[in-house]
């Protein structure tokens, strides 16, 4: 990934945060990296920890955002949420998956996108 491909994508990571703020959420964290992988955006959500995957497309033709998040995706997103529950002693607290999908200028928030995968 180039360094304008990761502009890009922190662009559209802070546009997604903005969106979730005006609903509500507190942003704790952007881009927490372990060795699992990356969670795009680490937020609260009243009590609920929410870590959440931004996906952006330019177009249509390339098919839907949130369809990029795939199984795989999931399991390294998964992985990566444990980590950081155990890094931060936060075993035990209520948390879920959600899915910021930005296609041109249409932000759509999917709460609970996806469950846990082991």
């Amino acid at each position: 990934m180039g360094f304008n491909t990761r502009k890009i994508g922190t662009e559209y990571e802070r546009k997604a945060g903005a969106f979730l703020e005006a609903g509500g959420y507190v942003i704790q964290e952007y881009n927490f990296r372990c060795r699992m992988g990356e969670i795009d955006i680490i937020a609260r959500d009243g009590k609920c920890l929410v870590f959440c995957e931004v996906k952006y497309r330019g177009g249509p033709g390339s098919g839907h955002p949130a369809e990029a998040v795939d199984e795989k995706k999931q399991r390294i997103i998964s992985k990566c949420a444990l980590y950081y529950l155990a890094a931060k002693g936060l075993q035990g607290i209520e948390c879920r998956f959600d899915v910021v999908s930005i296609e041109g200028d249409e932000i759509t928030l999917y709460k609970n996108a996806f469950d846990y995968i082991g």
